[in-house]
């Protein structure tokens, strides 16, 4: 998902959104439309404007590709999340909820005039060559980025299965560009994985929300059960960039017995929703914990608020991203389509976290990061033209730092240069899930 939000091949599924098949609640009367007409004068600058670029750009240019250009500046002004869909950008969207698709498995944004990394795809090239989020894109190939549109730096990393790719990065604390050299491949998400950590113990990584979410969690609970009773649960959702506004609603039901998990309101009826707990804890009311971080984004965090508001799980780590809208796409043809935001999502207490993001109950930074690295993630506040938080009440929830080395600047050095970093978070998590079930 680039940000402003255009799906492509070397992007994660990053967002909610709800496919809309019909054409007619698009064309609903809103109180706003009925108010006066459409403002002639701007359509008369508008029809000026095209006929000077026709008449007397430097190369001609098509009428199909002004008209074109002239829909995604429309939606792409509105905010970060809405965007037009041509043919390869409506495919990859339907590819990516599958959970397969072609690229380099990335989600990207634009925040202050720069390309950030947002977050890499568990087990795809950009996670395998040591891609990370914060890192800042300065070259594709040989293309310098600077002053380069989004669209552009998408049609740049778009190509082939098995084609080769260089991306060079600026990362903090480095000094000198890290390039990495990547094949583009077709991307094949598993996007949940499941292990014990100690017995009794168990751990389950949810990647991204994709249509068959719900049913592999399923299926790794079952295989968990098989080997052995499930006294605890840590649930990690760090760097989740979000997906399907269905499967976080049904993935959240797994859980609870019963409640509210999310809401949504918008302009149009359909946009105002409600969904509940149908009954039936698939662990019992065993103790859960549920890991996030600033890379956990969007459905992931309509996870994280339903467990926190009803008191199902405690939520450790850092404030996540902070997306908090709903985008619903319209098709517009067999082959387009444009992609609106049309809502906000709220936590069953109210809490609209759109800029926001979900505060976890006991805050544990990963102390394998700088400050500086962690100033530098990319957050739904950050993102040019993002539609801010209306509801600027006290949303915080009260937390507890287990940090030992907060007044730190930096993270524990590794004891040898390869040797992958230890995951403070999940060792944190699981001490406090035996102290719940002692």
């Amino acid at each position: 998902m680039p940000l402003p939000s255009r799906f492509f091949a070397a992007t994660a599924l990053a967002v909610c959104f709800a496919f809309n098949t019909a054409h007619a609640e698009a064309k609903e009367k809103t109180a706003d439309a009925a108010e006066g007409q459409l403002p002639l004068d701007e359509l008369r600058t508008f029809s000026l404007v095209l006929e000077q670029i026709r008449a007397a750009y430097v190369e001609p240019v098509s009428d199909k590709t002004l008209l074109e250009n002239a829909i995604r500046g429309m939606l792409g002004e509105l905010d970060p999340h809405s965007a037009y869909l041509d043919e390869n950008d409506f495919s990859d969207l339907r590819n990516m909820t599958s959970g397969e698709f072609g690229g380099l498995g990335i989600e990207i944004g634009a925040a202050e005039g720069l390309i950030k990394i947002v977050s890499p795809i568990d087990d795809t090239p950009a996670s395998r060559a040591g891609i990370q989020a914060g890192d800042i894109i300065i070259k594709i190939d040989n293309h310098s980025v600077q002053g380069m549109s989004i669209d552009e730096a998408v049609t740049l990393m778009r190509g082939d299965i098995g084609t080769a790719i260089k991306l060079t990065v600026m990362r903090i604390n480095q000094e000198q560009p890290l390039e990495f050299h990547l094949v583009r491949e077709t991307i094949k998400t598993r996007s949940v994985k499941e292990k014990f950590l100690e017995p009794g113990f168990a751990y389950i990584r949810v990647s991204q929300f994709q249509v068959s979410t719900t049913e592999e969690l399923q299926k790794a609970l079952s295989t968990l059960k098989k080997q052995g009773a499930i006294r605890g649960l840590i649930l990690d959702l760090r760097n989740n960039p979000g997906g399907l506004l269905s499967e976080a609603v049904s993935v959240s039901d797994t859980f609870l017995d019963e409640g509210l998990i999310v809401y949504t309101k918008g302009r149009v009826p359909s946009s105002n929703t409600r969904f509940s707990a149908t009954g039936g804890d698939a662990l019992s009311n065993a103790p859960m914990i549920a890991l996030v971080n600033q890379g956990t984004a969007s459905a992931a965090e309509i996870v994280a608020g339903a467990l926190q508001d009803n008191r199902r799980a405690k939520i450790l780590g850092s404030k996540t991203f902070g997306k908090g809208t709903v985008q619903t796409v319209i098709p517009i043809s067999a082959e387009k389509a444009i992609k609106l935001t049309t809502a906000l999502y709220y936590t069953p207490k109210g809490r609209s976290i759109q800029a926001e993001g979900i505060q976890p109950d006991i805050v544990d930074n990963d102390n394998n990061l700088s400050a500086a690295q962690s100033s530098a993630l990319t957050s739904e506040a950050s993102l040019e033209k993002h539609i801010t938080n209306a509801n600027k009440r006290d949303t915080k929830q009260p937390a507890v730092s287990t940090n030992k080395k907060d007044s730190q600047s930096s993270a524990a050095p590794n004891a040898k240069k390869h040797e992958a970093p230890v995951d403070n978070q999940l060792q944190d998590a699981l001490q406090l899930l035996k102290k719940q079930t002692q």
